[in-house]
């Protein structure tokens, strides 16, 4: 009985330890790789002014456009102030954008980002006036209004001034109300693309393969690395809508291209796991001159005629790097490998960029380079 036990926990113990030594799959959802055509967001665009500020709007002298704007929304109202001199400081010309979702209904409400035009101070405190917003093709899609929320402040006094984030612009929290709907009737649609957001053919496979294994029929057919079709099928039980339903859950190993992204402005790197390199020889060094001043004051002795003097006393120090050697990285070494060859060498991230870059014009480094910042 006792050996009985021992065996199981003997079995138990290996299976643990294969179970743990397997490389995880990262799997994703299908609903997080792709998007589906004609479900997506549409930008509105609007002009309007704020007002209400606190002596930090626009200066009419700089910003002839605001006084326009002022004198155009007065004379609406009865108001004629055409040939007078405007002096206020408690308006700003903004520009006013938002995002209209493809389902959108009359009645709804979607937040509003609210953007200076002028030479005003801060937004804080400010009403948005109704503000008309635009879409691409000229048509009134909302109107927008209500108090703009800024994240940043400024402050200033006779000697000096403090500013944090940026007070000239700021949201309104639900400000846009939608007056007209985008007609997209997903529920009539018989076959829809699913854009992936990074086009890999081998995902878009994956992709395919999974939800027809999912579904039982070959209803995913990969049209190029960025498009999988999706043809629903004519018995399917809730149609379209059930069908992305379902398939959105389906699980999928995203594929990846093996790519490096720099930022030299920040010096951060980004590697991916699937970077290799081919055998080659690096060796990293500078030479540096440390000048260092440290003067030292001379006093005269006592009852001496003498003048107290300033003896400069200078100290150089080269740096020649003698310490860092030149490292070998082997045939198809990983990421890993290739960080630690790195860091061996005692560089920082933005030699690192350098490295990475000569390694690539040297046709050694298997992957793309992507330079941003």
């Amino acid at each position: 009985m006792k050996s009985m036990r021992l065996v199981q926990k003997v079995i138990v113990a290996v299976l643990t330890a294969v179970l743990i030594g397997q490389p995880a799959l990262a799997l994703s959802r299908v609903k997080d790789l792709v998007s589906v055509e004609g479900i997506r967001d549409n930008a509105l665009i609007g002009y309007g002014l704020v007002v209400g500020l606190n002596g930090s709007g626009d200066s009419l002298k700089n910003a002839p456009f605001t006084q326009q704007s002022i004198q155009t929304m007065l004379e609406r109202m009865g108001v004629n102030t055409r040939g007078s001199t405007m002096q206020t400081k408690n308006t700003a010309a903004v520009m006013v954008t938002a995002k209209l979702s493809s389902f959108a209904a009359n009645g709804t409400t979607v937040d509003v980002a609210v953007s200076a035009m002028g030479d005003a101070k801060s937004l804080q405190g400010g009403t948005l006036l109704v503000t008309t917003l635009f879409g691409a093709d000229g048509q009134i899609y909302a109107l927008a209004q209500g108090p703009v929320s800024t994240g940043g402040f400024s402050a200033q006094g006779d000697a000096g001034s403090v500013t944090r984030g940026v007070p000239t612009s700021g949201r309104v929290p639900n400000g846009a109300i939608v007056e007209r709907e985008i007609g997209f009737n997903l529920a009539a649609e018989h076959s829809l693309k699913l854009s992936l957001r990074n086009p890999d053919l081998t995902t878009a496979s994956r992709i395919a393969t999974a939800v027809n294994s999912f579904i039982g029929t070959p209803v995913a057919i990969v049209s190029d690395p960025a498009t999988v079709r999706l043809d629903v099928p004519a018995d399917y039980r809730g149609g379209v809508v059930a069908l992305l339903t379902d398939i959105e859950q389906v699980k999928v190993t995203a594929d990846q291209t093996a790519r490096v992204v720099i930022n030299e402005s920040t010096g951060v790197i980004v590697m991916g796991s699937d970077v290799r390199i081919s055998t080659v020889a690096i060796a990293q060094g500078n030479l540096t001159i440390k000048v260092t001043e440290t003067p030292e004051v001379s006093q005269p002795g006592p009852l001496s005629s003498g003048t107290t003097q300033v003896v400069p006393r200078t100290k150089i120090d080269v740096d020649e790097s003698k310490g860092k050697k030149m490292v070998m990285m082997r045939e198809g070494v990983s990421l890993q490998s290739l960080v630690d060859g790195l860091n061996a060498l005692g560089v920082g991230p933005r030699d690192i960029i350098s490295i990475l870059q000569a390694i690539k014009a040297s046709g050694a480094l298997q992957a793309d380079i992507q330079v941003i910042g």
